[in-house]
């Protein structure tokens, strides 16, 4: 007799529940049987009211596939009693028909961030802590306060060529996962699964950690006066930040946005109130600093590449709309939109900041300040002085909640396409967020902070990001030739996604350069480390590890109530 194992077998459960029915899990057992054997397989069930449950089992890992129930055996009943008990039954039958009318959204991640959200999106991400505590790299490597303006304008403007290439491939290939579909379309499956496993196990989790690290010094700060808040503390309120910023993104799609355009609003407030008492002491004469602005100009070609490399990361952030083009309204008009509106924003108000930093203070006060706004606020905004810290909170809060957004989509697009576990691709069933993605990514991010210090880490892997951001540019380039067919709504000057492989090239070479670290090997080793996984788990595909992940993934599934999207679905069945 052949082994089951090697049998062909499908079984489906369809179990129906009534709307008097509470919810609960019942264990229920189908039993099929061919011409050479027969087995048992006992499944869990997860029962809702007005709800179709499908367990679709095979020997491979199983899938819950929930469907709305049709009303209209319900319908039938309820006329039935209502005739019976001499009603007419017309308000039974509007409640139903009504109920019938209501749209029934499909099971896939809904379009309902709008331009304005996807412009606080950009401008809440880009803008955090640095620009207020410490935005004097550009002027350590440049020497002069002329250049140094100069050269946060330059990096303004190549962020924005840098994201027009981004509108391009995002107007081009409409799904969400930020640089993770362009790599995979343009240079196959390896190059993308060495992106989607570098930056959702270290990149994107760290750097939520890090950020809510700063968010957690400042707001504990108030409570410790003439000392640092003991790191015991800093780290519990860090942790209590990650869970509150994942459980409001994956309760609401909109209640996220609305929290972003809330702080990101509150960060320009801030910014406003720095820039318009700049321009203020500028209009009194405080121009003492500018009067020879371009003495001790920097003549190194290294020290000025290196200003630029600092200024460029302070703009990091433009390409995180590219990661939710799924959810967005009419991406073909917000996205490019969008770019053009924020990166342009967040240029001016780095420029008008620095130029208010420098009416009260000297280069040399300046870069000795540990927290550069702070000590603008105490020279001008004296007693209110203290909205700085404050709105340093806002601006890291809004920050944190940008990054756990974006990074929850790229772990469910790679795991979509079969480069991580199969439940990070599911989607909640009420409330239509990548729930498993974001809670992966906050559980992770926890993680990277119980350890003393990780900005060192960060710093390290930095020159990873640029790389696969030249990679990407490189990508535009490389579907100009080889995917000719594709329509593209927004076509920008191929020497501009050159400029940026350029760019990004010198990115990932000048900190080597300037200080070459063994930690640089050792990131370039855990990169490539990916590919242990990547031949028996996503290449062959071995099968125990699906055996293993079958169970797991349908009680995970049944306890967070989430789905196949829908299109995923549809694929499997025309396979």
């Amino acid at each position: 007799m052949t082994s089951f194992m090697n049998t062909k077998t499908k079984t489906s459960l369809a179990l129906f529940l009534n709307e008097t029915t509470s919810l609960s899990h019942k264990a229920s057992r189908h039993v099929q049987s061919d011409e050479e054997t027969s087995h048992h397989w006992s499944v869990l069930s997860h029962r809702e009211p007005g709800f179709h449950f499908y367990i679709h089992g095979s020997w491979s890992i199983p899938e819950v596939v929930l469907e709305r129930q049709p009303e209209i055996d319900e319908r039938s009943m309820r006329m039935r009693k209502e005739s019976q008990n001499g009603s007419t039954g017309h308000s039974v039958d509007s409640q139903i028909r009504d109920k019938q009318q209501q749209p029934v959204k499909a099971a896939v991640l809904q379009k309902e961030v709008g331009l304005l959200s996807g412009v606080c999106l950009i401008v809440g991400t880009m803008i955090g802590s640095g620009i207020f505590i410490s935005p004097k790299a550009v002027l350590l490597y440049s020497g002069a306060v002329g250049p140094c303006l100069l050269i946060w304008a330059a990096c303004g403007v190549l962020s924005t060529l840098g994201a027009l290439c981004y509108a391009e491939l995002g107007t081009m290939i409409t799904k969400s996962g930020g640089e993770y579909p362009y790599l995979m379309e343009a240079f196959g499956s390896l190059v993308a699964y060495l992106y989607s496993w570098t930056t959702v196990m270290v990149l994107k989790p760290s750097s939520f950690a890090i950020i809510t690290l700063s968010f957690a010094e400042y707001a504990s700060a108030p409570f410790y006066p003439g000392c640092s808040p003991p790191l015991v503390v800093t780290k519990s309120l860090s942790a209590a930040a990650i869970t509150l910023i994942v459980t409001v993104n994956c309760l609401s799609v909109k209640l996220a946005s609305f929290m972003q355009n809330f702080f990101t609003g509150a960060k320009l407030v801030i910014i406003v109130i720095i820039a318009g008492a700049g321009i203020v002491l500028l209009a009194q004469g405080n121009t003492e600093t500018f009067s020879n602005a371009f003495d001790g100009t920097s003549a190194s070609v290294g020290a000025i590449g290196l200003a630029f490399y600092n200024g460029l990361w302070a703009y990091d952030g433009w390409n995180q709309l590219n990661f939710i083009t799924e959810e967005l309204k009419d991406p073909f008009r917000n996205l490019p939109l969008a770019i053009l509106i924020g990166i342009p924003l967040v240029s001016v108000c780095y420029v008008l900041v620095n130029v208010a930093y420098f009416t009260v203070m000297t280069t040399t006060e300046l870069l000795l300040s540990p927290a550069v706004a702070v000590t603008f606020g105490d020279r001008v905004l004296y007693p209110l002085s203290w909205i700085i810290p404050l709105f340093v909170v806002f601006s890291t809060f809004g920050s944190a909640n940008g990054s756990c957004f974006t990074a929850g989509r790229l772990a469910y697009a790679a795991a979509r396409e079969g480069h991580m576990v199969k439940i990070l691709s599911y989607i909640s069933l009420k409330r239509y967020t990548p729930l498993p993605a974001l809670v992966f990514n906050g559980i992770v991010a926890i993680l990277y902070i119980i350890p003393a210090d990780i900005n060192t880490l960060i710093n390290y892997f930095s020159f990873a990001q640029w790389a696969f951001y030249g990679l990407t540019a490189l990508a535009l380039i490389v579907m100009r030739f080889t995917r000719k067919e594709l329509h593209r709504p927004v076509k920008v000057p191929i020497v501009l996604a050159g400029l940026m492989v350029l760019v990004s090239c010198y990115l990932v070479l000048a900190p080597i350069i300037d200080k070459p670290d063994l930690e640089y090997l050792y990131c370039t080793i855990f990169i490539f480390s990916g590919l242990l996984l990547y031949y028996p788990f996503v290449h062959w595909k071995v099968s125990w590890a699906h055996n293993l992940m079958r169970p797991i993934t349908m009680y995970l599934q049944l306890l967070m109530e989430v789905v196949p999207p829908e299109d995923e679905r549809a694929e499997e069945t025309t396979r």
